[in-house]
């Protein structure tokens, strides 16, 4: 009879599959995993903490750190929670221009996850088209900010400029261009014989275990669980367009990605309605002082980010800084799943695991 023995290793944190400094400390027996502990905080930088010497409006530019792949979402989270908390309206040109900016940072950070994890599984090609597609958004970013990357742009109240001429129709072009893409990046992957083999019915995360574990996004919908604050809990104005929260039913690897990829068509709709209807006016609420002093009070906003549910507190005491400044990330509820779902399979395994994930940890450890 052949003795097996138990060893533990650990999987990071320098290492190119954790996708960003995490350590998972694995007990094998040979190469099936018996057990799984995350270790998170190797990139921690006290971001919440910093803001209780900041102003308001000098957190801005903290928020594009938290989560490098979509700034101009966190911008907005943070805009919003900051608004309803000193009662600041929005112009409806400012909001349609932020749901536009905000679907496009969607369209990004889905693309590079799924070259992430057409890498992650060896089907290398897939990432060379989804990073050239992005660059195309960065373009438009760029046209409305100047950055490409940590873009800043949001502001309390609205926007800090408004769409240059010839935005809207770089714009429809993208989108134009983008959705066949889709249709073809979806084939070429979800149907590629080394994807399939390592995503399906891989890392299977039940209905009732995504809720229980906090999982958000298209993690949690991938497992059937029809939320998505978009709809359910709507914000900004979401209410006027028509579009569709795309669900899986198996809940594994393979059905976290198609979801993405419907994600990216959904997006491409809300974008085509707001460029259609975007009204002319104030991008940004007139008369606001340049340094903001709500009342002292509390306030709690969240919106959909491309990870799932994205929230922010803030505790005022009546200063031109916050007292408390707390982010809710949904990457970090996301890899609260990874002891479940990694239990019984094998090293392999856990590389694809948590690229269909889609953390970062930049977002995880703030």
């Amino acid at each position: 009879m052949i003795r097996t023995e138990e060893i533990q290793i650990n999987m990071g944190p320098q290492h190119p599959a954790t996708h960003g400094v995490l350590r998972l400390e694995l007990k094998l027996d040979g190469e099936v995993i018996v057990e799984a502990i995350p270790h998170i905080g190797y990139l921690h930088r006290g971001i919440e903490k910093m803001a209780e010497n900041r102003t308001y409006s000098q957190l801005i530019p903290l928020t594009d750190r938290i989560d490098y792949t979509c700034s101009m979402v966190n911008n907005w989270a943070y805009a919003t929670a900051v608004e309803k908390l000193a009662g600041i309206p929005v112009p409806e040109r400012a909001e349609y221009i932020r749901v536009i900016i905000g679907e496009l940072n969607r369209v990004v950070s889905h693309l590079v996850t799924m070259g992430v994890n057409g890498m992650d599984a060896g089907a290398f090609t897939i990432w060379f088209y989804c990073i050239r597609d992005r660059e195309f958004v960065w373009d438009l970013f760029e046209m409305v900010c100047g950055a490409r990357l940590t873009h800043n742009f949001v502001r309390f109240g609205g926007v800090s400029f408004d769409l240059p001429d010839g935005f809207i129709e770089k714009a429809r072009e993208f989108c134009d261009y983008l959705e066949p893409k889709v249709d073809e990046y979806e084939g070429f992957l979800l149907n590629n014989y080394i994807f399939v083999k390592r995503n399906r019915e891989v890392g299977v995360l039940s209905e009732n275990d995504a809720i229980n574990h906090g999982a958000t996004g298209p993690v949690l919908r991938g497992s059937g669980v029809n939320w998505d604050l978009r709809k359910n809990a709507p914000y900004s104005i979401y209410d006027r367009f028509d579009f569709e929260i795309p669900l899986g039913t198996t809940g594994d690897n393979w059905e976290r990605a198609r979801v993405r990829f419907e994600e990216i068509r959904q997006s491409i709709r809300i974008i085509r309605q707001a460029l259609n209807s975007i009204p002319a006016g104030d991008i940004v609420t007139p008369g606001l002082p340049r340094l903001i002093k709500p009342e002292p009070g509390e306030a709690y906003a969240r919106i959909e980010g491309p990870r799932g549910e994205y929230g922010v507190y803030i505790v005022s005491d009546g200063s031109a800084k916050p007292y408390r400044w707390k982010f809710r990330s949904a990457g970090f509820s996301n890899i609260c799943v990874l002891p479940l779902v990694l239990k019984g399979l094998r090293v392999p395994d856990a590389a694809v695991i948590i690229g269909g994930l889609d953390p970062c940890f930049a977002e995880v450890d703030r």
